[in-house]
């Protein structure tokens, strides 16, 4: 940032290059929302009273020892100029450079990179990168702000202004009373917004439920100057916090748009949950479960979307100390009756009150989400398409709820019609065939790897349903979640693939008469594997893959160790061959011949292909692979024709 000084108290000072990119996307992308400004300064506006409240009550000082705290909306025909002023906090000259000088400084880059295409238009986004203030001049050709920071004398005011072209000026001015005042002078076709019914018609729709008046002239027609009410200050919000209010006063025409409001969207919420709760902790929750993942849903240091009010003050934004962190994606308020107003994060963490909101919270959350399940499946599937994987971090992070978040988790299995992920535990459950003991799944790397496994195979043809599980979350599911409704969660790519009382007599029969007809071929086989197979055994699972790689039954699930290692097979791979399939056949009754060591190179390799793992020298498979095949071929390299050579001779000669 450059600086120039113009005069011994005014200093002009240059935008960053990032901060022109928002100006100009402010102006133009999203002027078809232009009446976004007045909400974005009213907010700010009711964020520097909240923090005016705050500061002094925390020094046992009332905010209102200078008067009533508002905000006041004018505007000036004659002028062509729109004023916003509050009795907040206001700000120091070294706050005004930090919060409005420099644009979004930590988030303006991805705020930038985020709006493309249709989404420049998107004027949701505004007030998530701290350019809320800049909205102004999507209206406004010169923006002017003068401020004073509670507890500075008057002479350390300060005025900024700037016409949003590339610089504005900073300079010490008089200003008897604390807090800010912002005057917009309107571009030309912008007169449409010095009118009161349509300024107060745009406070309605976005600002009523602000918990401080919003002040406005009175009317300032015919009537209002005989009942000598012009000019006057007149609150034109209600003023009261809308979760503070009787459900039975409430449409879900409030609910979404206070929903919009505090969450910064154009969509309505999936659904809330509004109660009052009272008992030895009195607190009220709004809260609501969004209809898209926000933006920075998976950024870990992104804003939560739960607000913690104390008496309709606002305190804090939760920082996880409420909502745990797989109901990240929660939004609304939480006003509590029993904490103080001057509560920090470190008594949150300690405090008795708090832990009592948190249990009770993530309860109404789940058990909101489980209604939903059940009353609006198509709703449903739409938050699950939205938040599963984020819920899922519950199973290993919330053992006190994991019953009941295991009830709202959402699968693709061998039943599904498509990839969407529609089968619940207990669906399942319900279809379970008789004499099935477990509940089985197969991680995958892909949804297209799973459905293709050669795991799957004896599964499929007994009609016995599997779980399809191919998000990296999946592993921490099922490592966590061992057992649902009293039966165990059992991989089918690890463990000896027993399907239990599944099994008939015959096929019993044929798998010991098999393992005795093909003991010396596994023997010969895990000697040539030695140090790469942990062992060499028939399987049960195959019905058409000649083999496959499965994990010892002590080893963590084979997709796990293929996260924690890299190589995409477990520490104690299995070698499993099937008896039914021609070429093991034919290897059993060639006793392995002199291609053995190659054989069981290749099939190794092969099963470790279909398991998306990788195999540590692809040349040399490659090379034992085409020996292979033209050892199988059975014909002896052809002699090249006498005939034939002696006549090219004479010809060359």
């Amino acid at each position: 940032m450059s600086v120039q000084t113009e005069q011994a108290d005014k200093e002009i000072f240059s935008f960053q290059a990032e901060a022109v990119q928002i100006l100009d996307l402010m102006v133009h992308s999203l002027y078809s929302n232009k009446e976004i400004f007045l909400r974005e300064l009213i907010s700010n506006a009711a964020d520097a009273i909240h923090r005016l409240r705050v500061e002094l009550l925390g020094r046992s000082e009332l905010p209102e020892a200078e008067g009533k705290l508002h905000i006041r909306i004018g505007y000036d025909k004659d002028a062509g100029t729109i004023t916003i002023a509050d009795n907040g906090i206001g700000m120091s000259r070294e706050e005004v450079i930090q919060n409005i000088g420099t644009i979004a400084k930590s988030g303006t880059g991805e705020f930038l990179r985020s709006l493309t295409g249709d989404q420049r238009k998107n004027a949701t986004m505004i007030g998530h990168f701290g350019v809320g203030f800049y909205s102004a001049f999507i209206v406004a050709e010169r923006v002017v702000l003068t401020t004073r920071r509670a507890g500075l004398e008057p002479s350390e005011a300060v005025r900024w202004e700037s016409d949003g072209k590339g610089e504005y000026t900073l300079e010490t001015v008089q200003r008897p009373e604390r807090g800010t005042t912002i005057v917009l002078q309107l571009r030309d076709g912008e007169d449409d917004l010095l009118n009161g019914w349509r300024l107060r018609s745009i406070i309605e729709k976005y600002s009523d439920h602000i918990p401080v008046p919003i002040l406005m002239p009175g009317e300032s027609d015919d009537r209002a100057e005989e009942a000598g009410t012009a000019g006057a200050g007149v609150a034109v919000n209600r003023a009261s916090a809308l979760w503070s209010r009787p459900k039975s006063e409430l449409t879900d025409t409030d609910y979404n748009d206070f929903y919009r409001q505090i969450a910064g969207e154009h969509t309505d919420p999936l659904a809330w949950v509004h109660a009052k709760i009272e008992g030895t902790y009195e607190y009220t929750l709004l809260l609501f479960i969004p209809s898209r993942a926000p933006h920075d849903l998976w950024v870990p240091q992104a804003r939560r979307g739960v607000r913690l009010h104390v008496q309709r003050v606002f305190i804090l934004e939760d920082t996880g100390q409420i909502l745990p962190n797989y109901l990240r994606f929660v939004r609304g308020v939480i006003d509590s009756a029993d904490l103080p107003l001057n509560v920090s994060r470190e008594i949150l963490q300690g405090s008795r009150a708090v832990g009592s909101i948190r249990t009770n919270t993530v309860k109404k959350v789940l058990k909101r989400l489980a209604l939903l399940a059940e009353s609006e499946p198509e709703k449903y599937a739409t938050f699950w398409k939205e938040f599963g994987t984020t819920l899922k971090e519950g199973i290993a992070d919330d053992y006190s709820n994991r019953d009941e978040i295991a009830k709202l988790l959402r699968f693709t299995s061998t039943k599904s019609a498509t990839d969407a992920p529609d089968t619940s535990l207990d669906a399942y459950v319900a279809r379970m065939k008789e004499g099935q003991e477990h509940i089985y799944y197969l991680l995958a790397p892909s949804s297209s790897a799973a459905k293709s496994s050669p795991h799957l195979e004896a599964f499929r043809s007994k009609g016995v349903e599997v779980l399809l599980l191919s998000e990296g979350v999946d592993n921490w599911v099922v490592s966590s979640m061992r057992e649902y409704d009293g039966r165990q969660l059992q991989s089918v790519a690890q463990g000896a693939g027993d399907l239990g009382a599944l099994a008939d007599e015959e096929e019993r029969q044929t798998k010991e008469q098999a393992d005795a007809e093909y003991a010396d071929l596994l023997g010969k086989l895990k000697a040539h594997l030695a140090g790469q197979a942990w062992d060499v055994r028939l399987s049960t699972r195959l019905t058409t893959s000649p083999a496959c790689i499965v994990s010892n039954e002590p080893e963590i699930d084979i997709n796990l160790m293929q996260r924690m290692r890299g190589t995409g097979l477990p520490r104690q791979a299995v070698l499993e061959l099937n008896p039914a399939h021609p070429l093991i056949q034919r290897l059993n009754r060639a006793h392995g011949g002199e291609h053995l060591r190659e054989w069981a190179q290749v099939l190794f390799n092969q099963a470790a292909l279909t398991l998306s793992a990788r195999i540590e020298d692809p040349t040399t498979f490659v090379q034992q692979l085409n020996s292979l095949l033209t050892a199988l071929t059975d014909e002896p390299a052809r002699e090249p024709d006498r005939s034939q050579t002696e006549a090219n001779s004479s010809a060359s000669g």
